[in-house]
């Protein structure tokens, strides 16, 4: 029984391993147009053949195309079918076979078509005001139905009559807008199998260009070589572009024309009148075209045709100036003289300016000249496009006229300058005179004379008190003769300074006074303050009188202690008087005043130099100087820095770029602290490159120091040889000028010179006095020549040597020489001069 068991059981498993099963993977397939999918077949089972079979019955090969079949081992086959069509559905059987024994699996393949948008362009334009079509075709299987948005919301078509859905699924706007511009989706959607996709579509919509003349009308220069720019903007989408026509002729870049980057700026070159009339601005783009036009007037400039100089004596009874002039529009003439102005009809209220036109013609009447009308005159013609000016010279003759400083100051053996300036035209020769003898005589000899163009100087040394009194200057041309009397004066030591306030401290004193009444006749050079406790000896100490100075400060003083104060003023004649003393208290030991702060950014700019003036000690020694800094936009301040007594300056580095920064130093005694002198101030901006501040040394080389060393050396020898040579007649140039020149050198003028150095010879126990008094000029004499020396300048030649009179001259030239008057040639045609402010140095 058990082997009958065994037995049906034996023949059961070998017919199960006999039979075949095929089993498809998976086992339904949809597939959309154009994409691929692959199905395995795996057989249960030995297997010798796995097949495919297509729709239509066929078997499918391995070498086909469009569907491929690959035998992966002995049990499964792969069907894959790449870029799917419509026509690869249907039902593929899979087919294992072995032997006589076979079996078979099959799967449908259905294949539909997705969503595709076969015409939907991006961008699509339209222009302005048109009915806009935005095209949007789409396939799909079952069709799809199209829904439009805008800005992320559904367009209503019932709510704006402008857009339409057509039957073709497109969109259509009725008269687009530029605001309707933008992105715009075409969403494609099939419900039965919930399929979705959309497409976003630009809509661009172009603007007609629209053109503004930035000038209707351009008005131009002709015949200066001057250019004009016409020009008009163009507005419009996409950006127009512009060009310029004139007589239906484009207008193009050359040596005419010259157009800009965009076209918008046309540039006419080296005006003339044949270039007046219309231009047009044309502007286009893909919506159209515009034109506007833009005159040019084109007009001459200007242009005086005659102006001559004239020549006139003073007090004639009158003198025509004509100018005229051409130009379009007809120009207007107008006349000036310096600071003075006289247009058309104008007259003076004395009668004798009168100014009259006529056409391109304008006369300037001059009655009863004077020899201050002389000097250039400027004629201007104008009209609305420009002017030209040009100008003409009145020449005026004139007798003499004498000007300068009427009284000097100067005393005993202090040589002083008397000044006579002469305005004349033509040049006017000038002589001195004393109590009505000719200078220099035979019995002056302190007297010297020295002329320039324009002016003829005086020097004169008193000895006595004899000479001190009038000189007369003499001034003779061809036209008449002026003298004027010039008084020399004895100078005196100036009046007491009033005290005007004392402000003691601890150790120090400000006294405030106000100068002297009287000067002396000469200008104060210095004050004297002199000062003492009680019972001691004065202390005193000068000051330099400078501009303004009306404040001392006395330092070194005791505390709480009495002193008496006085001053004196100084000039160059001696010390005058002292003020009567005042008395004051000096304060108690206190802690000092605040340090008087200056700051100074540095080169690298983020860094500054603080540096700080003692005040007042409060009577006890500084002991040291506290400074602390911070950023004023944060509230800690920086570590404080101490410095010894003797310190002037601290400083502060590495500090921020471009920020504000405020410093407290105060300064510290056995009395305490002082209130903080503060400073503000700010870093530089930080720079875009850190130069380089390390050099690498100079650059020169040995040898070229060496030669520099030698160049200078020979230069030195040089310059000996050539003292040598002029003041002891010796030398390496003496030889040369005795042996081969038959020269005897300089020696003759050595004399002069030593002659000349007694105008420096001042009295030992006083300054010298040194007086100028400035004179302003009438306009018929120029202002150039030597520098006008003072009262107590030495006189000099025009070349700079020292004036002396020439011992070497024999007696007989010597006498002619002084007999003969001396001559102050006037340079003709120069602008006059009259007398002004005076100022003491």
């Amino acid at each position: 029984m058990i082997q009958t068991m065994d037995l049906i059981w034996a023949l059961l498993f070998f017919g199960y391993a006999a039979s075949l099963q095929v089993e498809i993977t998976p086992m339904q397939g949809e597939i959309s147009v154009g994409e691929s999918k692959f199905f395995l077949c795996e057989v249960v089972g030995d297997a010798k053949d796995i097949d495919w079979y297509a729709p239509n019955g066929e078997k499918l090969l391995p070498n086909r195309q469009d569907i491929i079949v690959n035998r992966n081992d002995e049990s499964s086959s792969t069907l894959t079918i790449y870029n799917a069509d419509v026509d690869n559905a249907g039902v593929y059987k899979c087919v294992a076979k072995n032997a006589d024994k076979e079996s078979q699996g099959t799967v449908n393949v259905k294949i539909f078509q997705k969503i595709t948008f076969k015409n939907a362009p991006s961008p699509q334009e339209f222009n302005e005001g048109d009915d806009a079509d935005i095209i949007c075709d789409v396939v799909s299987s079952p069709p799809a139905s199209i829904i439009w948005k805008h800005k992320g919301s559904k367009i209503q078509v019932t709510k704006d009559v402008r857009f339409k859905i057509m039957g073709n699924n497109h969109l259509q706007i009725r008269g687009i807008k530029k605001t309707d511009e933008g992105a715009y989706t075409c969403e494609a959607r099939v419900m039965a199998r919930g399929e979705i996709d959309l497409k976003i579509i630009k809509v661009i919509v172009n603007v007609l260009p629209s053109i503004r003349t930035r000038q209707s009308e351009v008005n131009a220069t002709a015949d200066i070589n001057q250019s004009v720019m016409l020009a008009c903007d163009a507005d419009g989408f996409p950006e127009p572009t512009v060009t310029w026509a004139r007589d239906i002729i484009v207008l193009e870049s050359d040596d005419k024309y010259s157009l800009n980057d965009d076209g918008s700026e046309l540039i006419i070159k080296d005006v003339k009148k044949v270039d007046e009339g219309d231009y047009t601005c044309i502007a286009r783009n893909k919506a159209g075209g515009k034109e506007e036009e833009v005159s040019l007037n084109v007009f001459v400039q200007p242009r005086i045709t005659y102006l001559d100089n004239q020549t006139a004596s003073e007090l004639e009874e009158q003198i025509t100036l004509t100018c005229e002039a051409s130009g379009d529009p007809t120009p207007t003439i107008t006349w000036s003289f310096g600071r003075r102005f006289f247009t058309e009809g104008e007259q003076s209220l004395d009668g004798n300016v009168m100014v009259r036109s006529h056409a391109r013609v304008s006369s300037l009447t001059l009655k009863y000249v004077q020899f201050t009308d002389a000097g250039q005159y400027l004629c201007t013609a104008r009209n609305s496009i420009g002017q030209d000016q040009q100008t003409m010279y009145l020449e005026v003759r004139y007798a003499p006229k004498i000007q300068g400083s009427v009284t000097v100051y100067t005393w005993e053996r202090n040589a002083a300058n008397i000044s006579c300036e002469v305005l004349a035209h033509p040049g006017a020769s000038v002589v001195w005179f004393r109590d009505g003898q000719q200078l220099p005589s035979a019995n002056t000899t302190n007297v010297k004379i020295y002329n320039t163009p324009a002016i003829s100087y005086l020097e004169v040394t008193p000895d006595s008190q004899n000479d001190f009194g009038s000189y007369n200057c003499t001034a003779t041309n061809l036209i008449g003769t002026e003298s004027k009397e010039f008084l020399l004066i004895q100078a005196d030591v100036p009046s007491a300074p009033a005290i005007e306030r004392v402000e003691p401290f601890s150790s120090t004193v400000v006294v405030e006074f106000e100068e002297p009444d009287a000067s002396g006749g000469v200008a104060i050079l210095k004050y004297r303050a002199e000062w003492r406790m009680k019972g001691q000896d004065w202390t005193s100490r000068e000051y330099d009188a400078e501009d303004g100075l009306s404040m001392i400060t006395i330092v070194g003083l005791k505390p709480e202690t009495f002193y008496g104060v006085k001053m004196s003023a100084i000039n160059g004649k001696g010390e005058g008087e002292s003020s009567t003393p005042l008395t004051f208290k000096t304060e108690p030991v206190r802690e000092p005043s605040p340090p008087k702060l200056e700051g100074k950014l540095q080169t690298m700019g983020n860094a500054l130099k603080v540096n700080w003036i003692k005040q007042d000690d409060g009577g006890s020694p500084i002991k040291h100087y506290l400074i602390r800094y911070r950023a004023k936009h944060v509230s800690d301040w920086k570590p404080e820095i101490r410095l010894p007594h003797g310190s002037e300056y601290v400083v502060l580095s590495s500090l921020d770029w471009n920020t504000e920064y405020e410093v407290y130093v105060v300064a510290e005694n056995q009395q305490g602290k002082s209130p903080p002198g503060t400073i503000s101030f700010r870093t530089a901006a930080e720079p875009t490159t850190i130069p380089d501040t390390m050099t690498s040394g100079s650059g020169l080389g040995t040898g070229a120091i060496v030669g520099i060393l030698i160049v200078v050396f020979v230069l030195l020898l040089v310059g000996v040889d050539v003292t040598c040579y002029f003041l002891n007649k010796c030398g390496f140039l003496m030889c040369i000028a005795v042996n081969f020149c038959g020269k005897s050198g300089p020696g003759a003028k050595n004399k002069d010179i030593e002659a000349g150095k007694a105008a420096f010879i001042k009295d030992e126990s006083k300054e010298p006095i040194v007086e100028v008094r400035t004179e302003d000029r009438t306009p018929n004499h120029e202002g150039g020549g030597p520098t006008e020396p003072n009262e107590t300048t030495p006189l000099t030649d025009p070349d700079g040597k020292i004036m002396t009179e020439d011992k070497s001259i024999a007696p007989e030239m010597e006498t002619e020489v002084k007999k003969a008057p001396t001559e102050v040639k006037t340079v003709p045609n120069e602008a006059a001069q009259t007398n002004g402010n005076e100022s003491k140095a």
